[in-house]
């Protein structure tokens, strides 16, 4: 069995989404329990609205939350007992095996580091995201890769990039079933030479490991057309290319409904085109994914999307159960072991 801490406040669409998320967990016959963190009463009074399985779900209390508004760390300092800090805590204390949020993501962040520890050899958390890419990937040919870090953080070392491509590698395998994904650094060209000094010492240690199977650099055009299972770079930029990705496929979506509204002969041609659109909206569509892990702490950590609904929550619980019953932790520790030695 498999117990998840899932954080109930702090997303948008509030404790009605994520209570109905854990509500359709607990239908479908999996050994998953699932931990409510938040107010009771509010908890409670979603639950009676649900159809759902009492044996699968427990609600614990926590004293407040923290708004996507807020600056997270004078907000956890003034509710130690949150309902983010609460969830951690559980796991921190072997009472659930991971932590799910569609809350505040600094707040999980700094939760995350304070309750939890850093793997031998991470000296820096990552977060990752999935994007939508034209090319499958993995023998489920998902329509998604991975890259890291988009958020965690800004000033990082070729070490840094080294053990984010070592945990994005592992995670792929884990949850894409990808025995072997292609990982490359996202770069100003593909040349071993380009980017940054901590760039291209990166590169120099990742082609000369065995731990991931490096590809090379990248450029900003193999994002979309998914040249690779994970891309690596700093979180300032990684940032900044997740939420322009995110941009782009609300724009397409708009354009498209916008042209539909106004002309026939243009809804004529979008119509004879609805197989594509279908196909676009269904690559971008993030809410199947559920949410992406925080990598490099010795627990699992999945932060699902602001405005993940009841489908992305359930999802984000599924990414976290297969996360541990792949062994995550232990698989990037040994990961990092063996590049250790490799070096030594």
């Amino acid at each position: 069995m498999v117990r998840v801490a899932l954080d109930a406040h702090g997303g948008d669409l509030g404790v009605e989404a994520v209570v109905d998320g854990a509500a359709r967990v607990s239908l479908e016959g999996r050994e998953v329990q699932i931990c409510l963190v938040g107010d009771v009463k509010e908890i409670h009074a979603s639950l009676v609205t649900k159809r759902y399985d009492p044996a699968w779900v427990q609600v614990v209390g926590a004293d407040g939350f923290v708004a996507m508004h807020e600056n997270p760390k004078e907000a956890l300092q003034k509710r130690p007992n949150c309902s983010i800090i609460t969830a951690a805590r559980l796991v921190a204390d072997g009472e659930a095996d991971a932590l799910v949020s569609a809350g505040h993501t600094g707040a999980t962040i700094l939760a995350s580091a304070q309750a939890f520890s850093l793997l031998d050899g991470v000296r820096r958390a990552a977060l990752a995201a999935v994007y939508p890419t034209e090319n499958r990937h993995g023998p489920k040919g998902d329509p998604f890769a991975l890259m890291l870090d988009v958020g965690a953080s800004v000033n990082v070392s070729a070490d840094d990039l080294v053990s984010f491509a070592i945990m994005g590698s592992a995670y792929a395998r884990i949850v894409s079933g990808n025995e072997s994904p292609s990982v490359a650094l996202l770069s100003n060209g593909a040349e071993l030479n380009k980017g940054t000094a901590t760039i291209v010492e990166a590169h120099k240690k990742l082609a000369a490991s065995s731990v991931v199977n490096f590809f090379g650099n990248v450029e900003g055009l193999d994002i979309p057309k998914g040249t690779v299972d994970v891309i690596v770079c700093e979180g300032f930029l990684g940032n900044v290319v997740l939420k322009m990705l995110e941009g782009v496929s609300e724009v397409v979506s708009d354009i498209a409904r916008d042209a539909y509204a106004r002309k026939f002969l243009w809804r004529l041609g979008l119509t004879m085109l609805s197989q594509g659109l279908r196909q676009l909206r269904t690559m971008t569509d993030w809410k199947q994914y559920g949410g992406a892990p925080l990598l490099g702490f010795d627990k699992v950590v999945i932060k699902a999307h602001g405005r993940s609904n009841p489908r992305a929550i359930r999802n984000a619980v599924r990414v976290a159960t297969k996360a541990v019953e792949g062994d995550l932790a232990n698989r990037i520790r040994t990961d990092l072991e063996t590049l250790k030695v490799g070096a030594s």
